[in-house]
C-alpha cells in the first residue's frame, strides 16, 4: 500500500528515514550531487548496514569519463574542492571523520555518473528491512539530512514488489553507467578530517613543500606536481641541508615542467627565510613565469617593465617606481626580470649586480655562453654569462634551467657548472686545483671514452671537490670510499677540498682508491651527475609516469593527392598571391638597405620578417606603425625597441618607399591571406577520427597579438554558433560571440575551456605555460617561432595528461618561398618520431644560424651529436630517483594557511 509523506505534516527524518534504516540489511539510493550526498551519509543510520550502494550525479563531463580513471579523479577532486577547505575542516571535522570511517569500511559503495544524467528531482531508493521485507521510496527529497528535517519535501513510499522492482531497475541501469568514487576523494576526506594548520616554526624543512603545496591552486584543481617535479624539490632541499646552499642545473627535456619545478623550489626557499627570489628569463617568458606563479602556486610576483621603469603585478596593474634603481626593490618576494636588460648592459643590470638574493633562477640558461660559434679556441663570455658569474656570488641558491645545456660546444656545459660553482666550491672544486674545471681533460672521462690512468689522477678528481658524506648521488663504491677518506683525514662535514696527497690515506683506503683506476667509476660519480638533473620523456613514458600521445603533423608533403582538397600547399608552404610576393620582396629589400646604415639591423631583421610572415594583417599593421614612427612595445624588449626607434627616426626616403610598398600591397583587395582560408578549411572540413577539428576543439597559436586578434575576429564570423576565445597578455583576453566581444581575464577562459563551453581558442605565446588544454584535440600554428622549444611548449598545451585522444593533430602554416619556410623545412626534416617530434632539435636557434640554411643544418647536426654524448651520463642516475609514490604531498594534513604564505610572499624586497 502506497504511503504519502509531507514535511508539512511530520518530520520525515523521524517518521521515515530513521525508522526504515534501523537494522536494515541493504540500502540502494539514487541521490543528488555527489559531494553533498556523500557528506550527508553520516546523518543517516547506515553504519551497521552491510550493503549500502549510492549512485550520485557528479557533474562529471562525459568527455572526462571517456579519458581515463586518472582524468576522472582530477575532475572530481576539483569539484570536491570547490568548498573552502579551511572552514570545512574547522566546522565539520567530525563529520569528515565519520565519513572516512564509512567509506573505508568496505560496506559502502558509491558510483558517480556523468552530468548528462541529472538527479535534482529524480531521487529514489530501495531499503531491505531488518525482517527481509523491502520498501521503495521516491519524491522531491534532496540528499541532505536537512531535507528530511527542515525543508518542505514530499515523499511517496511503495512497499509493493512491483514498486521495489521498478526502482531497482532504475537504480541498476544507473549503477551500470556509473564509475567508482576515486581514491583521490577518499584521500581528501581523510586529509580534511585530520587537517591541522601549523606555522613555519612547527615544520622541518623537508615537510614544508607538502604543507605549502597541498592546498595551492594546482592541488585544489585536482592536479599535482608530477613525480619528477617533486623529486627536484626534494633534491633542492637535500642540497640545502648538505651544503647550506643549493646549486643545480635542471636539464629535463622540453615539456616536462622545468618552470614549475624551479618555481616551487624557489617558493619553498623563500618561505624558509632564505631571502627573495630573482628570476631571469627572456622577455617573451616573463609573463608566462608570472602566470605560472599565480595560477599554479597562488603566489604574487612582479615583472619589471624596463621601458616604463615600473613593476607589473599578476593582475596587470602597474606599480610605479622612482626609476631604474628600484629594480632592486620589488614589491613582492618574487621578481621576474628580462635577460635582455643584462645582454645589453642596461643601467638596471648594474643595479641588480649589487643585490643579494636568496634564490637566483636563470631560465633558458644555455643563452649564457661564450661568444662566437664552432672553431673558436677561447671565445670570451657573452654579457649574460659574465653577469651570472658575478651574480651567483650574491645568491645563496642558484638554479639554472635549460633543455639543452649544450648548444654548439661541449664546454658550454662546463661554463654552466662554473656559474653554480661561484662561492660554492663543492660543485666544481676550488680554484685551479680541480681538474674538473678543464673540459678537455674531463669530457672523455665522464663520457666513458677514456678511463682514469693512475692513482694520482684518480685522487685529483676525487679530492676537489670531495663529496659530502651524505651526497645523494653516489653509488655503492663511492660512498664508503668518501667516508673512509673523511675519517682518515678527520675532515669536517663542510669541507669539500683536500690538499693532502693520497699517501696521507690509510693503506686500506688507498687500496680502495687504487681499485677505481681504469674503471668507469668517474663516469658514475662526478660533479655533473651530482648537480645536473636530467629526465627524458621516453624514460618517464616507459616507466608509466607519462602518457604516450602521438602527433600527426600537417601538412604532410608525402600525403597522397587530395588529402587537403581545400588548401594549396607547395611542399610545406602555402601558395601565396602576387601582392604578398611583392610585399615580401620589398621587406627583404628594406632590411638589406637598413643593414648598410644601422648596426642593430640584424636584431630587427628576424623580428621584422617574422611579423611579415605571421599574417597579412600583422605585416600591414607593423609597417603602418613604422611609418608613423611608432614601435611595438608589447614584447618588453627594450633593446629591440631602442634599435627600432633609432632606425625609424632616421628613415631615408628609399626606406620609406619600401615600407609604403609593403603597406600598399597588403592592403589590396586581392591580398587574401591563404592562412585564414587554411584555418577555416581545417576547422570545418578536415576530419580526424571522423570529426572536424572544430568539433574536436582547437587551439590556434600566434607569436603576435595583431595576428591572434584578427584570426579570432574572422572565426567569430565563420562560426557564429561558437564562442571564440582570445587568450593573450594581461588586459587583452576576451570572448567573441555573434559579433560581440567582451573582455574577460585568463582564469575565466581556462574554466570555460575546461568545461568545454569554449572549444576554439586563439592564443599568443602567453598561453604556453600554465594553460591546460587537454579538452582540445587539435593545434594550429598560424606562424612559427624560429625556436623549437616554443613549438614544443605550444604542443604541450594539448599533448598532456588527460588528453582524450591517443593521437592529436598539429597544423603548421608558413608562406611558400619565404625564410619561414626555409627554417621550417630544416626543422621538419627532424620531426620523424610521432611521439617525440622535437626530441632531436636545439632548444633555441640563434638568429645568426638562419643567415645560412646550410650552416643551420650543420649546427643542428652538431647539437644533436653533442646532446647524445652528454645526456646518457645522467639518464641512468636521475631516472632511478623518480617514483610516483614518493613525496605524496596530496596526503599532507599539517598545512600552512594560505594567509601566512601570502603574507610572506607578498612582502617587498628590503
Amino acid at each position: 500500500m502506497i504511503q504519502r509523506f509531507s514535511s508539512l505534516r511530520q518530520r520525515l527524518d523521524h517518521v521515515f528515514l530513521a525508522d526504515r534504516l534501523k537494522g536494515a540489511r541493504s540500502y540502494k539510493r539514487i541521490a543528488g550531487y555527489f559531494r553533498s550526498s556523500i557528506l550527508e551519509l553520516v546523518g543517516e543510520q547506515i553504519e551497521e548496514i552491510e550493503d549500502v550502494r549510492i549512485v550520485c550525479n557528479s557533474e562529471l563531463d562525459p568527455h572526462d569519463v571517456m579519458v581515463s580513471k586518472a582524468a576522472r579523479e582530477v575532475a572530481l577532486k576539483e569539484r570536491w574542492n570547490q568548498e573552502p577547505i579551511e572552514t570545512e575542516a574547522f566546522f565539520h571535522r567530525e563529520r569528515y571523520r565519520r565519513l572516512y570511517t564509512l567509506l573505508s569500511s568496505g560496506r559502502v559503495q558509491i558510483k558517480v555518473v556523468p552530468k548528462n544524467r541529472v538527479f535534482l528531482h529524480g531521487k529514489a531508493g530501495v531499503i531491505t528491512l531488518a525482517d527481509g521485507r523491502r520498501t521503495s521510496f521516491l519524491g522531491s527529497i534532496n540528499e541532505s539530512r536537512a531535507a528530511f528535517a527542515e525543508n518542505y519535501e514530499i515523499l511517496w513510499e511503495d512497499p509493493s514488489e512491483e514498486g521495489c522492482r521498478w526502482v531497482d531497475e532504475e537504480f541498476d541501469a544507473l549503477w551500470a553507467e556509473g564509475h567508482d568514487l576515486p581514491d583521490a576523494i577518499l584521500t581528501e576526506v581523510k586529509r580534511i578530517a585530520e587537517r591541522v594548520e601549523v606555522t613555519f616554526k612547527d615544520l622541518p624543512a623537508k615537510d614544508l613543500p607538502a604543507a605549502t603545496m597541498v592546498e595551492s591552486p594546482i592541488y585544489r584543481g585536482g592536479e599535482q606536481l608530477q613525480p619528477w617535479q617533486r623529486s627536484f624539490v626534494a633534491t633542492f632541499l637535500q642540497h640545502r641541508e648538505i651544503y647550506g646552499k643549493a646549486r643545480l642545473l635542471i636539464a629535463d627535456e622540453v615539456g616536462l615542467g622545468k618552470t614549475l619545478s624551479m618555481a616551487t623550489a624557489a617558493l619553498v626557499s623563500s618561505l624558509l627565510g632564505d631571502g627573495p627570489v630573482l628570476i631571469l628569463c627572456p622577455a617573451t617568458l616573463t609573463l608566462q613565469w608570472q602566470a605560472e606563479m599565480k595560477d599554479r602556486l597562488g603566489i604574487p610576483s612582479g615583472v619589471w617593465v624596463s621601458n616604463q621603469k615600473c613593476w607589473l603585478d599578476a593582475e596587470g596593474r602597474t606599480i610605479m617606481t622612482r626609476g631604474a634603481e628600484d629594480i632592486a626593490r620589488c614589491p613582492f618576494q618574487v621578481a621576474i626580470v628580462s635577460t635582455g636588460l643584462i645582454v645589453h648592459q642596461s643601467t638596471e643590470a648594474n643595479v641588480l649586480k649589487r643585490v643579494r638574493v636568496g634564490t637566483l633562477i636563470l631560465d633558458e640558461s644555455h643563452k649564457a655562453r661564450r661568444r662566437g660559434q664552432l672553431g673558436v679556441d677561447d671565445p670570451e663570455p657573452n654579457n649574460l654569462l659574465a653577469f651570472m658569474m658575478d651574480m651567483a656570488h650574491n645568491a645563496r641558491h642558484v638554479l639554472l634551467g635549460t633543455a639543452t645545456p649544450i648548444q654548439t660546444a661541449v664546454r658550454e656545459l662546463w661554463d654552466l657548472l662554473m656559474i653554480l660553482n661561484q662561492s660554492a666550491d663543492f660543485v666544481m672544486g676550488r680554484d685551479q686545483a680541480s681538474i674538473w674545471r678543464f673540459w678537455q681533460r674531463t669530457h672523455p672521462i665522464i663520457t666513458g671514452r677514456e678511463f682514469v690512468p693512475d692513482e694520482a689522477t684518480a685522487w685529483d678528481l676525487l679530492r676537489s671537490p670531495l663529496p659530502a658524506k651524505t651526497t645523494p648521488m653516489m653509488d655503492g663504491i663511492c660512498r664508503p670510499l668518501v667516508l673512509a677518506i673523511r675519517n682518515d683525514l678527520n675532515l669536517p662535514d663542510g669541507q669539500f677540498h683536500v690538499s693532502d696527497a693520497s699517501t696521507s690515506l690509510s693503506p686500506f683506503t688507498r687500496s680502495d682508491l687504487q681499485a677505481v683506476v681504469k674503471t668507469n667509476f668517474f663516469q658514475r660519480n662526478n660533479p655533473f651527475v651530482r648537480h645536473v638533473v636530467l629526465r627524458r620523456r621516453k624514460t618517464l613514458e616507459d616507466a608509466g609516469l607519462l602518457e604516450k600521445i602521438a602527433v600527426d603533423v600537417h601538412p604532410d608533403p608525402e600525403a597522397p593527392p587530395g588529402t587537403y582538397p581545400g588548401v594549396t600547399f607547395l611542399g610545406r608552404g602555402l601558395m601565396t598571391n602576387h601582392p604578398f610576393e611583392l610585399a615580401y620582396e620589398a621587406a627583404e629589400a628594406f632590411i638589406a638597405i637598413l643593414s648598410q646604415r644601422t648596426k642593430g639591423a640584424k636584431l630587427l631583421r628576424s623580428v621584422f620578417l617574422q611579423r611579415i610572415c605571421s599574417s597579412f594583417q600583422s605585416g600591414r599593421l607593423t609597417v603602418e606603425r613604422m611609418l608613423a614612427r611608432r614601435v611595438d612595445t608589447s614584447g618588453d624588449n627594450p633593446q629591440l625597441e631602442m634599435v627600432e626607434l633609432g632606425a625609424l627616426q632616421t628613415l631615408t626616403d628609399e626606406e620609406v618607399g619600401y615600407l609604403e610598398a609593403i603597406r600598399d600591397e597588403l592592403t589590396r583587395a586581392e591580398a587574401i591571406d591563404p592562412k585564414l582560408n587554411a584555418v577555416r578549411w581545417f576547422l570545418s572540413q578536415h576530419r580526424s577520427g571522423g570529426q572536424t577539428w572544430s568539433e574536436l576543439g582547437c587551439i590556434i597559436f600566434s607569436q603576435y597579438y595583431d595576428t591572434a586578434h584578427w584570426v579570432a575576429t574572422e572565426l567569430a564570423k565563420d562560426f557564429p554558433d561558437k564562442v571564440v576565445a582570445v587568450y593573450a597578455g594581461a588586459g587583452k583576453s576576451g570572448l567573441f560571440r555573434d559579433g560581440e566581444f567582451i573582455g574577460v581575464d585568463r582564469d575565466q577562459i581556462k574554466k570555460l575551456v575546461k568545461t568545454r563551453e569554449v572549444q576554439l581558442v586563439v592564443a599568443t605565446d602567453a598561453a604556453c605555460e600554465g594553460l591546460n588544454l587537454q579538452t582540445l584535440g587539435t593545434l594550429i600554428n598560424i606562424d612559427l617561432p624560429w625556436n623549437p622549444s616554443r613549438l614544443e611548449q605550444r604542443l604541450g598545451r594539448i599533448k598532456r595528461f588527460g588528453q582524450a585522444r591517443d593521437t592529436v593533430d598539429m597544423l603548421n602554416l608558413t608562406y611558400h618561398a619565404t625564410r619561414d619556410e626555409d627554417v621550417y623545412n630544416t626543422i621538419s626534416s627532424r620531426m620523424k618520431d610521432r611521439f617525440d617530434i622535437f626530441g632531436g632539435l636545439p632548444d633555441c636557434i640563434d638568429d645568426d644560424w638562419i643567415e645560412d640554411i646550410q650552416e643551420f643544418e650543420d649546427l643542428a647536426q652538431t647539437h644533436l651529436h653533442l646532446r647524445g654524448q652528454i645526456s646518457n651520463i645522467f639518464e641512468e642516475t636521475w631516472g632511478s630517483t623518480v617514483s610516483s609514490e614518493q613525496n605524496r604531498w596530496d596526503e599532507c594534513t599539517r598545512v600552512l594557511s594560505r594567509r601566512d604564505i601570502l603574507q610572506v610572499m607578498g612582502a617587498p624586497w628590503r
